[in-house]
């Protein structure tokens, strides 16, 4: 089968990284020609629109029965414009013993095995169920498979593993951060520069503002253990801001300046309790100023924190489909959507082909191909443990 498995899944990585499905695109030719094929093999096949109408998600399943192990992949990519890729991004190359092209770490290579695994469970009898789940708008905050959850569930039941194939080097991810991403708008007054202190200066109280969360954050910090964990750099919950922007001229009193923030926290985080100090913090950034100052803030998404219910029996079960690795696993610094498995009290790992560091969103993007069979072989030993001769 190895062979042969191998072939199919290098055909299929080609024609999905053809499909050019950055976040802000739709996907919904890929979505079709997935659908198509699996179809055409005899899979059971659900697609699960999104709620704009140029994006849709996908379940696919082969075998009987409810349990068994689910694959998750999604299938937009981060933007290449912008990047100084010296190969075609959309176009799949193969030399230097790797694949390049956009997507196929981050994580079309993952997904090209996974519906090769599907066609060989379509062909051969499987004792018990093998489905994948194909997701959108992974990128931007996963926010697809939030919308696709509640069509999702009923066809999901209770698999024995949900293996969401992000790039781990193939070592199972045990866990990772949750996060939650704000704009944040101060509003002041308009007026001349030579007249500056009889407006308000939008800029003050959203410098209050951030010297207050560095402050919390440093509340945070100590609140939690510290220290490093192997595959995270930093194990308490981050305040970041990533933009500050305000003003239009010189001579102008500015009226508006906006921050982008967010929140990275681990699972065992009293979330509700550091963003209720953050929105007070706001608050009390404005008070100072009367009624001159206003605060808004817009929670733009969010996705939750992964923990692995049963770390021990993930681990056994991983390193069997995986052939060996470590005894222990990674907590990831990135996101990803197994925090929504596990919600749904599904247990689930992290691993996938390749590596975040080295390939994901980057220009020139690759795959070891070493990796990419060690996928393949890894999906070959799941479907002889549910019942492929």
């Amino acid at each position: 089968m190895s062979a042969d498995f191998g072939a199919r899944g290098r055909e299929i990585l080609a024609h999905l990284v053809g499909f050019a499905t950055p976040s802000h695109s739709s996907n919904l030719d890929l979505i079709a020609w997935v659908e198509t094929r699996l179809a055409a093999v005899g899979a059971q096949v659900q697609r699960i629109p999104a709620p704009c109408g140029t994006k849709a998600g996908l379940y696919a399943a082969v075998g009987p029965g409810t349990a068994g192990i689910v694959l998750s992949a999604h299938s937009d990519v981060v933007p290449a414009e912008g990047q100084n890729w010296t190969r075609t991004p959309w176009q799949l190359q193969h030399d230097q013993g790797r694949f390049w092209g956009r997507g196929v770490t981050d994580m079309k290579g993952f997904l090209a095995q996974a519906i090769a695994a599907l066609e060989w469970g379509a062909a051969t009898p499987l004792g018990q169920r093998l489905a994948l789940v194909l997701s959108y708008d992974e990128e931007v905050g996963c926010v697809g498979l939030r919308q696709m959850m509640p069509a999702l569930r009923p066809y999901l039941g209770q698999p024995e593993l949900v293996i969401v194939g992000e790039p781990t080097g193939m070592v199972p991810g045990l866990a990772h951060k949750g996060k939650a991403a704000f704009y944040v708008r101060f509003r002041g007054q308009a007026g001349h520069s030579a007249l500056a202190p009889q407006f308000t200066n939008a800029l003050h109280p959203a410098v209050d503002f951030v010297q207050a969360v560095r402050a919390l954050q440093a509340e945070v910090a100590q609140g939690h253990a510290l220290g490093r964990e192997k595959g995270s750099e930093i194990t308490y919950p981050t305040l970041h801001i990533g933009r500050f922007q305000g003003g239009r001229a010189l001579n102008l009193v500015p009226d508006l300046a906006e921050i982008d923030m967010e929140l990275r926290h681990p699972a065992a985080c009293d979330v509700i309790s550091i963003l209720s100090k953050m929105k007070q913090a706001a608050a009390q950034a404005v008070a100072r100023f009367g009624a001159g100052a206003q605060v808004e803030i817009e929670e733009r998404f969010r996705y939750p924190a992964f923990e692995a219910h049963d770390a021990g029996a993930v681990i056994g079960l991983a390193r069997s489909l995986v052939g060996a690795g470590p005894a222990d696993g990674l907590r990831l610094s990135y996101g990803t959507e197994a925090g929504y498995f596990a919600q749904e009290g599904l247990e689930c790992v992290v691993m996938g082909p390749g590596e975040m560091a080295r390939d994901g969103h980057q220009p020139d993007e690759g795959l070891d191909v070493a990796q990419f069979d060690a996928c393949g072989a890894m999906m070959a030993r799941i479907l002889a443990r549910l019942g492929a001769a």
